[in-house]
C-alpha cells in the first residue's frame, strides 16, 4: 500500500503522522512525504518518509497512484494554507481515487459540526488506529 502525507508550510503535522506511523505501524509502510513547499517536505523526511516531492506538479501526479492520502483539511480547500494550497492541488486531492484520511484542523474559515476540538496528538492516535483499520 501506498500512502501519501501532505502538508505544507512547516511541515508539522505531516510530521507528526510520519513519525506517528513508523512508530506505530513500523517501517514497511510506504510512506511519501508531499509538501506544498521544500521546508514542509524536509520536515517530513527527516521524520521518516520513503520519498518526497514538492509543488503543485508532485501532488497531482503522486494523488492519482497513491491508495492513501493523509492530511489536514485544509488539503482539499483551494488557497488554503495561506494560499499554499493551489486550486489545482485541492482538486487532485479530492478527485483522487486513493482513499482520505483527514486531520480536522484548519486555518480557513471552516467548523465541522460534530468534531470535537482534541489536541494534535489526540488527533494523530485516532489516525493511526483508522490508518490501521485500512492497511
Amino acid at each position: 500500500m501506498k500512502l501519501m502525507v501532505m502538508d505544507g508550510q512547516g511541515g508539522g503535522i505531516g510530521a507528526t503522522v510520519i513519525k506517528g506511523l513508523r512508530h506505530s505501524i513500523g517501517a514497511d509502510l510506504e510512506i511519501l512525504a508531499l509538501g506544498t513547499n521544500s521546508i514542509a517536505t524536509s520536515r517530513m523526511m527527516k521524520a521518516g518518509a520513503n520519498r518526497g516531492g514538492t509543488g503543485e506538479n508532485a501532488i497531482i501526479c503522486t494523488s492519482r497512484v497513491v491508495d492513501l492520502i493523509i492530511g489536514p483539511l485544509g488539503i482539499l480547500v483551494a488557497n488554503a494554507m495561506m494560499g499554499e494550497v493551489t486550486p489545482k492541488m485541492a482538486s487532485a486531492v479530492s478527485s483522487s481515487k486513493a482513499k482520505k484520511v483527514l486531520i480536522p484542523l484548519t486555518q480557513e474559515k471552516i467548523k465541522i459540526v460534530g468534531v470535537s476540538d482534541e489536541p494534535l496528538p489526540h488527533l494523530v492516535n485516532q489516525l493511526i488506529k483508522t490508518v490501521k483499520e485500512i492497511i
